[in-house]
């Protein structure tokens, strides 16, 4: 990392060099990263399961046709099984990967890179048939799952590090309604009238090369996160013309003072590199109630029952008394669904908040899971039930979508600094995709050992994960990492002293673990008031090396 020891740049010494813009240009940086990015995970979640059948077929007629003899039904869903676990393993991939490419390449290059895969899925899929090869699905899947798990990590990355604090919440957000989005935009696509139909679905699973190109034509044009330019690359001009577009016109001094403070407590602590690698973020013990949280909520947002709700969805719309031929209209319902709830709660996130989104999300998705398995088990006894376990689908995405979904990819971009960023989302992403796989494979015994009783372990996870977010995550609304660092401490002190332990004072604890002194930080005040007093032996910061 380059340390620049200059003073902060004034506005005016970058005021004719930066163009004149506002907050449109973040809105479209916005858009033109997550048509590319997020977005394309969820139509990829999505997509998949208009062609189900007609890509069964095509294994069992391909096999047939090399030796002769077909496959049964068994064999068939283990080849399908593998196709659909193909998605995770290279989301999994992709979170690993995510990592060393934004550190490497920068935010907005390794999201240009990401491309690379989805055209290559694209084309391997397009030709499939042509090939007779059902295996080229299988690592076409792979290749879109590892640009779902880097876009899922390296996008809220860049959207934290390019938004205002004031907007950071509802733009980091804004990766879940592209979510959401992409999958109600892949329901609609794959209905039979378009591109689900049996002669265009290799076309329709190459269909997701075109948010990519959109992407390659518009992403280049907007700039690269100011933070990394200014912290890990140090380059002060390059990030003034960049916070300069972002922000209006000139690049505001205040948070060009926030990044270089930033740069310096970096330097102290880290010194020959900005980017702290997994090892190092898990041997960091003042970054342990941080990590600890994230995990559990990366972890949480897939064990939730969320995506095991979408696989009763078809099954209760048809005991409901939906035709056949519409149930694929009611399963569009639940992807404008999750996406409205998306919409609503970005508009709330920087009024109400990230911790009473996550608790309240996942208190609402344990009250439905209850109503839900009664509902499923007075099914042929009480009448109605059928239409109340519709009313749950819909409750438990709605829930899902107001908290859980957006909020949890905000965490890693608003409680880590630059240096240990990196590698949180690789851990966060990786935990995701993990247990995304566990969901998938688990859950047909479940359902097939517990019955109806199926989603009281989506309650008790969903129960446990409120509860823990409630204890352990402080509100993160409107402060710098440092800020939420330090509140962190607080709670971790004040937990050691209710257990007896010898708890010591956290701004003093902050400073010697290579921190800048709590008095050149905006939270001072915030320390001040929680109760331990001022630490009077606070020396001057120390020089950072160049």
């Amino acid at each position: 990392m380059i340390v620049n020891e200059d003073p902060v740049p004034q506005a005016e010494n970058y005021k004719e060099k930066c163009p004149n813009g506002s907050f449109g240009t973040l809105a479209l940086t916005v858009c033109s990263a997550a048509i590319g990015g997020t977005f394309q995970y969820g139509y990829n979640l999505s997509i998949i399961n208009a062609p189900t059948n007609y890509i069964q077929t095509f294994i069992n007629e391909t096999y047939q046709e090399r030796w002769g003899i077909g496959l049964n039904v068994s064999q068939v869903t283990v080849i399908w099984s593998l196709i659909v676990s193909a998605f995770s393993l290279g989301g999994l991939a992709g979170a690993l990967l995510a990592g060393p490419m934004a550190v490497r390449c920068g935010r907005k290059q390794s999201l240009l890179i990401n491309n690379t895969f989805m055209f290559v899925s694209s084309l391997l899929v397009v030709t499939s048939r042509a090939a007779k090869s059902f295996e080229m699905i299988v690592v076409a899947r792979f290749l879109v799952g590892v640009n779902s798990g880097v876009s899922m990590n390296i996008q809220p990355m860049y959207f934290g590090e390019s938004a205002p604090k004031h907007l950071r919440g509802a733009v980091t957000f804004s990766s879940a309604v592209f979510t959401a989005f992409g999958i109600f935009m892949g329901q609609v696509i794959g209905l039979t009238e378009l591109l689900g139909s049996e002669p265009l679905w290799p076309y329709l699973l190459a269909s997701n090369a075109l948010p990519g190109f959109l992407q390659l034509l518009t992403l280049p044009w907007f700039p690269e996160s100011p933070r990394y330019l200014l912290i890990d690359r140090g380059d002060h001009q390059a990030c003034a013309l960049a916070l300069g577009r972002l922000r209006g016109g000139r690049p505001p001094v205040g948070e060009m003072e926030e990044m270089l403070e930033e740069q310096k407590a970096l330097a102290v602590s880290a010194g020959r590199s900005s980017a702290k690698t997994i090892w190092e973020l898990f041997s960091d013990r003042t970054l342990r109630p941080q990590l600890r949280t994230v995990m559990v909520a990366s972890s949480a947002m897939m064990l939730c029952g969320n995506d095991a709700i979408y696989f009763y969805a078809s099954s209760i719309f048809l005991q409901a008394g939906v035709q056949p031929n519409q149930v694929q209209y009611a399963c569009i319902g639940t992807g404008a669904c999750e996406f409205t709830a998306a919409v609503v709660c970005n508009l709330l996130i920087e009024k109400v908040g990230r911790r009473r989104l996550l608790m309240g999300g996942y208190g609402l998705m344990a009250c439905w899971a209850l109503v839900f398995t009664l509902a499923l088990s007075l099914e042929g006894t009480v009448p109605g039930m059928p239409y109340l376990s519709v009313v749950c689908v819909f409750s438990y995405i709605l829930s899902f979508g107001m908290g859980p979904a957006g909020v949890t990819g905000v965490l890693p971009a608003e409680i880590f600094d630059q240096a240990a960023r990196p590698a949180a989302y690789m851990v966060a992403g990786s935990l995701m995709w993990i247990s995304l796989f566990l969901v998938g494979m688990v859950f047909p015994f479940v359902v097939r050992g517990l019955a109806n009783l199926c989603f009281l372990p989506f309650f008790f996870v969903c129960v446990t994960s409120s509860l823990f977010v409630g204890m352990t995550l402080p509100e993160t609304k409107g402060r710098s990492p440092a800020e939420i660092s330090l509140e962190f401490n607080r709670l971790r002190m004040k937990d050691q002293r209710g257990a007896g332990g010898q708890g010591g004072d956290p701004k003093k604890e902050h400073y010697l673990q290579g921190q800048p002194c709590p008095r050149s930080l905006p939270q001072l005040q915030l320390l001040s008031e929680s109760g331990d007093g001022d630490w009077e032996g606070c020396p001057a910061d120390p020089k950072p090396a160049v």
